[in-house]
């Protein structure tokens, strides 16, 4: 939780997942102080190693605390700097007896409510809030009457756009659309008479009462000019979204693209059609899907080597290639031009956690999965992005598998609502399932 105004000042109680969930967390509580549990410390020693984003995460925060350690920080407090507040560490807090009797098993998250209340006991006259992302500790939180808040700092407040189709716009003068189909360039958004409400490489429907047509606004040009429905790599658009889609992925003046939509709209299978129709323009074509394991297991359990381990999760990967391979005879140049891709280092398919500490240069990178990223993680993963590299973000925000993310603060709403203003950014939401009408069903009522 940020504190947008400035007010009554309040302390806050930090649970380990918001420091997981960005490491600069204590610089967002503006002049309210702020309570770490000695448990968080605890827990954030056993996430420092690894290469994960978390363990990144773990290990940076601890450095941040470092810089301020003094004798000062256990006994009063160290000050967060000009116009913040104090931190301190919570330590040698007695196990709150309501806690006991709700919660006999002191486990670290009951640690934590404990923290809450002894410091909520400290300080009467300050309101005391328990900050966490975990939904069934907020829960606890509630059912004990201690004041609790999910961190919101990164969250975005209009999802809206995630729900519904590109814009259709009617009453267009039919004139104007005719115009559109014989001009290249298109015509100039004031005639239209909806510039005011367009952003860079929004795409919509005109519609006259005669005539409608696919169109996009370049916020670089002023003008809207027609989207046409393409082949790409033996893909061919289904609908009006999937159109808008291969228009802003075949473009090589937009750097970065976001593709959402619920399962079965072809958001990957586009992008990587988009991308193999593009192979000689890009040195490389990379996909990469964040590793989420199931069952509480990490892959460390799983037989094989390195490659071996991950392959079930890039599975669904392979499965989009073997879709555009089918699009053609089995010997055809085509086909041999996407072995050849593979064989030559030229497109590649692996994790996302092995793209670390990498430059992108030249390179078609593909992020599948994305909704499963927070929104520094995918800061980390745009800022790798080199000379003549293009990045397609694709997700679905109904499908989120980590337990501490949500519609709202995961990575990919995140970069959506922070870039769509911007010319080198277009998103695009995909609405109608083409997978099969079975998929569709499902979707919609399941």
């Amino acid at each position: 939780m940020a504190v947008k105004k400035r007010g009554l000042k309040k302390n806050f109680v930090l649970d380990t997942n918001v420091i997981l969930h960005d490491y600069r967390c204590i610089e967002n509580f503006q002049e309210n102080d702020i309570f770490l549990p000695i448990v968080v410390l605890e827990e954030l020693d056993r996430f420092k190693r690894g290469s994960e984003q978390i363990n990144y995460n773990a290990r940076e925060f601890v450095r941040e605390l470092d810089a301020l350690t003094s004798n000062d920080l256990f006994l009063k407090g160290a000050s967060l700097g000009q116009g913040l507040g104090t931190l301190y560490v919570v330590t040698g807090d007695r196990y709150q007896e309501k806690i006991a009797l709700s919660f006999p098993e002191r486990t670290a998250d009951h640690r934590i409510l404990s923290c809450a209340m002894s410091v909520s006991e400290k300080y009467p006259s300050m309101r005391t809030i328990l900050v966490t992302k975990d939904i069934n500790l907020r829960m606890k939180a509630r059912s004990l009457g201690i004041a609790v808040e999910d961190y919101i700092t990164d969250k975005v407040v209009d999802v809206d756009v995630f729900a519904r189709a590109q814009e259709t716009y009617e009453d267009i003068d039919g004139g104007i659309i005719d115009r559109m189909y014989n001009a290249p360039d298109g015509v100039d958004a004031v005639e239209l008479g909806i510039k005011n409400i367009l952003k860079p490489n929004d795409c919509f429907i005109l519609k006259s009462e005669r005539n409608s047509i696919l169109a996009r606004y370049s916020s670089a040009s002023g003008r809207v000019r027609r989207v046409e429905k393409g082949n790409n790599y033996g893909i061919q658009p289904r609908n009006a979204e999937q159109s808008f889609a291969f228009e802003m992925l075949n473009d090589a003046d937009i750097k970065l693209v976001g593709v959402t939509g619920k399962a079965g709209t072809g958001k990957t299978l586009l992008a990587l059609a988009s991308a193999l129709k593009q192979a000689d323009t890009y040195k490389q074509i990379l996909l990469a899907r964040p590793i989420v394991s199931l069952a509480n297991k990490d892959i460390g359990f799983l037989p094989g080597d390195e490659k071996q381990k991950i392959a079930p999760y890039m599975q669904p990967l392979f499965d989009n290639l073997n879709v555009i391979k089918a699009q053609f005879q089995q010997n055809s140049p085509d086909v041999r031009k996407i072995d050849e891709l593979q064989k030559c280092g030229r497109l590649v398919v692996e994790a996302l956690a092995f793209i670390r500490g990498r430059s992108l240069s030249e390179t078609y990178c593909i992020i599948d999965e994305a909704q499963n990223l927070t929104p520094h993680e995918v800061k980390t993963i745009i800022t790798r992005a080199g000379e003549g590299t293009k990045m397609v973000f694709t997700g679905d925000l109904q499908q989120i598998d980590s337990p501490y993310l949500d519609s709202q603060s995961n990575g990919l709403a995140y970069m959506i609502d922070k870039m769509r203003s911007q010319e080198l950014f277009a998103h695009v939401n995909l609405v109608k399932g083409e997978r099969s009408r079975l998929a569709e069903l499902a979707s919609n009522l399941l």
